[in-house]
């Protein structure tokens, strides 16, 4: 999402220096669970049953119309976690203004707006009606949602969630592989909303008269022991399953004889070189999930793990899945099979960079015969399925993170990952 919004070269110079840096991953889309909580009041619950179990779906979230463009736009350029920009409370709303009309006219391609909350909606309705018949002594159980750029915020989803009160909180990320641009973007938000209440309750008391005696009361949610995350869930046999059976079902579209010899392109977002050689677990989480899955099919078919979108002019993980459409076809492998394998919804990166950009005007131009690109994941029982077994297995270990949540990249430089981790790993 966020590469089809920069494509275009931007000017001065600086601002595309400032671009090049930019580590993000797309939302689409860790072995925890989550809580998530749509923009209305959709929830199968009574409102006024007391939610014993809180699951906060973590993603980055897309604009529903072209309207809201501008704004989701404008919230991302914002975000130092994601673009770090000088002067960027200037720069984030200049860039954002001059990348809208062409972002709408993306958006207007694909029916005018993202399907990303719909999906997202579909499948915290059907996580949390499996997981209260699967497991009654956590139910019931409530999703949110939590978007990074556009509504419902984060801090709109932490804000319902205060006023719920849910026994115990999980928050789920919907990025299967970690990477500190996406799932660690969404998680220091998380941190920071709660250290920025801590802060704003210890100030008002030590005003009051009566200060001495109440702040022996508070309580920082660093010490809440009721908050968890499902950091990552890269190789959840469900979740690869789910795949599995979307893959197989698009190759019997191929000619049976030729079946075999197609070409499946496991196509995810790229990362900066800069980003990769800091240590961010993201394309090695990419790979495991490829290699599970190409384990489940029996290596059917010969096969490769593709980068899309890049941005800017530094280095960025490759090979890029336009140059190996490109060189596919050059060296007479002409059927091909896209798999979006680090996306769980459709969103602009599937709907219009694959369907429209690659499968329809690329493949044409460069002699390709036939290719076709995999269903997301979006509302398959399969996959809804495994999002509640995710959680659930999750809740029944009584742990609050992975292992691998603790460490920071050994090249960070980003306090808000000290910060985050305080919060969700307070004992490490």
């Amino acid at each position: 999402m966020l590469s089809l919004q920069l494509k275009q070269r931007l000017s001065p110079e600086l601002i595309v220096s400032c671009l090049s840096k930019i580590s993000l991953r797309t939302a689409s889309t860790s072995t925890a669970d989550a809580t998530l909580k749509p923009d209305k009041q959709t929830h199968h619950e009574s409102p006024s049953q007391q939610v014993n179990t809180g699951i906060l779906l973590l993603n980055m979230g897309g604009p529903e119309t072209t309207d809201d463009v501008y704004d989701f736009l404008n919230r991302l350029f914002s975000d130092r976690d994601i673009i770090p920009l000088p002067a960027q409370k200037t720069l984030g709303p200049l860039i954002a203004r001059r990348r809208t009309p062409s972002i709408q006219e993306q958006y207007a391609k694909i029916g005018g707006g993202s399907p990303i909350k719909m999906w997202t909606e579909k499948q915290g309705e059907g996580m949390v009606k499996i997981l209260d018949q699967i497991s009654p002594s956590t139910a019931p159980h409530k999703y949110y949602v939590g978007f990074r750029y556009v509504k419902p915020l984060t801090e709109m989803a932490l804000d319902a969630i205060e006023k719920d009160r849910p026994r115990r909180v999980v928050a789920f990320t919907q990025y299967p592989q970690y990477s500190c641009s996406t799932t660690g973007s969404s998680l220091n938000a998380i941190a920071r909303y709660y250290n920025s209440k801590t802060k704003s309750t210890k100030a008002d008391l030590n005003n009051s008269t009566s200060s001495a005696t109440q702040s022996s009361n508070i309580q920082s949610p660093y010490n809440n022991p009721e908050w968890s995350v499902i950091d990552r869930w890269q190789t959840h046999p469900g979740f690869i399953q789910a795949f599995v059976e979307n893959i197989k079902s698009e190759l019997n579209k191929f000619p049976a004889d030729i079946r075999n010899d197609v070409v499946i392109l496991f196509s995810a977002h790229s990362l900066p070189m800069s980003v990769v050689n800091r240590g961010d677990p993201y394309p090695a989480e990419v790979a495991a999930t490829v290699q599970a899955v190409m384990e489940s099919l029996n290596f059917s078919n010969p096969y490769r793990l593709v980068w899309q979108s890049k941005v800017g002019p530094s280095a960025w993980l490759g090979c890029a899945t336009d140059d190996a459409i490109k060189g596919l076809a050059k060296n007479n492998r002409r059927h091909i099979l896209l798999v979006p394998i680090a996306f769980t919804s459709d969103h602009i990166e599937t709907l219009h960079e694959l369907d429209i950009e690659y499968s329809q005007h690329l493949a044409t131009s460069v002699g390709v015969e036939m290719i076709r690109r995999c269903s997301s994941l979006n509302d398959s029982p399969l996959f809804i399925k495994a999002m509640a077994d995710i959680v659930h297995k999750h809740l029944q270990s009584q742990r609050r993170h992975t292992n691998q949540l603790p460490l920071r990249c050994p090249g960070c430089v980003n306090a808000s990952c000290e910060q985050m981790r305080k919060f969700f790993c307070p004992s490490s």
